[in-house]
């Protein structure tokens, strides 16, 4: 699969600005994997340019503070053709953004592209709302919704042996 990754998953998370919904999944799959001592990489990602080079959503990072995860010091990114090579998995967290990433993936592209419920039994094919024009109130249930769904990513990444060593890393 991706570089360096045969003996661990590198996973990246995808929403529209990777100001919301990206950052959170990557913090909660980062401090479930720690937690778990599976050996990963994740990163997460934009499809959209708006947000390149800025912090996660206010919103955002006060809810992930409230369950011990900081992503304050992410930084916005848009894909690029190679993560479709560096990630052995790419999670769309809603439909809108799934098809932008397959209508973009290289034809050699090595990564496994599915939505990030596709995890998840009995949620396939549902969508994470964004919060964005919501509450705190949404990006606490959005925070829910995910952090439920890196949990069972993490379990299953582990019960294919993945975790060699314990490695959590990040961009």
């Amino acid at each position: 699969m991706g570089e360096g990754t045969d003996s661990f998953p590198a996973v990246l998370f995808v929403c529209l600005g990777n100001i919301c919904r990206s950052p959170m999944a990557e913090g909660a799959f980062r401090h479930a994997a720690a937690k778990a001592g599976l050996a990963a990489r994740v990163d997460s990602v934009g499809t959209a340019s708006y947000h390149i080079g800025e912090a996660p959503d206010p919103r955002a990072i006060r809810i992930a503070n409230e369950h011990g995860v900081d992503i304050g010091s992410l930084i916005g990114r848009q894909i690029h053709r190679d993560d479709f090579y560096t990630s052995t998995h790419i999670f769309a967290l809603d439909k809108a953004n799934l098809q932008g990433i397959k209508a973009h993936a290289p034809r050699d592209g090595t990564a496994q592209v599915s939505l990030l419920n596709d995890a998840v039994e009995g949620l396939e094919g549902r969508a994470i709302d964004d919060p964005y024009y919501g509450d705190e109130e949404d990006f606490r249930r959005v925070w829910s919704e995910i952090d439920s769904a890196v949990k069972v990513l993490v379990e299953r990444f582990l019960a294919e042996g993945r975790a060699a060593r314990f490695i959590v890393s990040g961009r």
